[in-house]
């Protein structure tokens, strides 16, 4: 478990800022890469992986985090007891809830949910940013562009 107070010592921050390994190219999506330093995530693809590094590696892959969720969902279907998950958007059509699969697309992306707020790696302003869902909703436009839950991954 995490606390807001955790999470907003981060805001603002650069990825360069939170990854020990150097791994901070600002054409590159660090959205699951700061959840996953945050959170010690260290399966699946890393910054050590992609960068030359001596620090542990923490994830960098959308779909990797939602796949290893222990429970997924849609977002409205997020039992009242979790009050701290991850939260994902992307295009509904991409997710395979039954499966917990997540299709490997540009526009997916992911934050950590705490208390009615959502804390994410900003792509656009490159910094760690915190909002409530119903603006982490529209972090994408489109008709079926839909939030999900997924319960902590261990690891």
């Amino acid at each position: 478990m995490i606390a807001a107070s955790q999470l907003n010592q981060r805001l603002g921050r650069p990825i360069g800022s939170i990854c020990p390994n150097g791994y901070s190219d600002p054409n590159d999506n660090h959205c699951a890469h700061y959840v996953s330093h945050v959170l010690n995530f260290r399966f699946g693809t890393t910054c050590r992986t992609m960068h030359a590094g001596t620090n542990p590696g923490a994830n960098i892959r959308v779909q990797e985090l939602f796949a290893r969720c222990p429970d997924v969902g849609g977002w409205t279907d997020r039992p009242a007891h979790v009050h701290q998950c991850l939260v994902f958007v992307t295009d509904a059509s991409n997710v395979d809830l039954p499966h917990k699969l997540m299709a490997n697309v540009p526009r997916k992306h992911v934050g950590i949910y705490v208390n009615g707020m959502i804390w994410h790696y900003s792509n656009s302003t490159s910094k760690v940013v915190s909002v409530p869902p119903e603006h982490f909703q529209h972090h994408y436009h489109g008709p079926n562009t839909a939030l999900f839950y997924g319960t902590m991954p261990v690891g």
